[in-house]
């Protein structure tokens, strides 16, 4: 079994101990990759469109954004972490996603995409734990992503792990420990159904390539999609 996870800060806190505590039943048994942000996809994306227009791999970020995706095509497992900055994901987080915007299914998504599951972890001191995952989850299900799980804490006082309430503690460690023995227990040999909602936005896309394809043949996405057979019967799921 293959893992990847996609840590949003280089921080050792709150949100690395639930992560770490997630991945403990699985580190007997699976091969786990792991990415810190922003050390391993340290740039902005810069809005230049390379990869909508031409190529993902002319991108000026290819050296770190290819070597990520290469790890999530081949995932089992995909896992996102990430504490709430300012109501939302971190700055590092949105930074790589955003680099993938050319898998958006309006552009080329990875037909592998579709058939993975994910797991996304986040907590919040106060408020903002909501959209900080909403944030990751966007992007997933816009890659095709139908199965993610999504587990959040909030909590009051010190944002220090072992200053936290005694209590709170023990319930955030059940909660991550529960949901990891749920995922262990999964059959990743069969991929996961794709789910009407994703189903839905593709095939509104598909329409959407058709269109722009009759203006313009030679159009990169266009083109994409028409090589995937997917403006005629084949589909990305099974």
């Amino acid at each position: 079994m293959n893992i990847t996870v996609i840590n949003g800060t280089s921080v050792r806190g709150v949100t690395y101990k639930l992560k770490e505590l997630f991945l403990e039943p699985f580190r007997d048994e699976a091969q786990i990759t792991e990415f810190y942000l922003p050390k391993d996809c340290p740039d902005f994306c810069v809005g230049c469109k390379t990869c909508f227009l031409d190529d993902e791999h002319k991108c000026k970020d290819s050296e770190y954004i290819q070597k990520i995706e290469k790890a999530m095509l081949s995932a089992d497992l995909l896992v996102f972490t990430s504490p709430a900055y300012v109501m939302h994901t971190t700055g590092a987080m949105k930074a790589m996603l955003d680099h993938f915007g050319y898998r958006w299914m309006p552009h080329r998504p990875a037909k592998e995409m579709f058939g993975k599951r994910a797991v996304i972890i986040t907590q919040c001191l106060g408020a903002g734990d909501k959209s900080a995952a909403k944030d990751i989850k966007d992007s997933l299900s816009w890659w095709g992503i139908s199965s993610i799980k999504v587990i959040r804490f909030r909590f009051l006082g010190d944002v220090k792990w072992e200053r936290i309430a005694d209590k709170k503690r023990r319930s955030m460690e059940d909660g991550v420990k529960s949901l990891a023995l749920k995922m262990k227990n999964i059959d990743y040999s069969k991929p996961v159904h794709t789910k009407i909602p994703v189903k839905f936005k593709f095939l509104a896309v598909r329409s959407m390539q058709t269109d722009l394809g009759k203006d313009n043949p030679e159009y990169t996405d266009y083109k994409y999609w028409k090589e995937q057979g997917w403006l005629d019967k084949k589909r990305p799921w099974k």
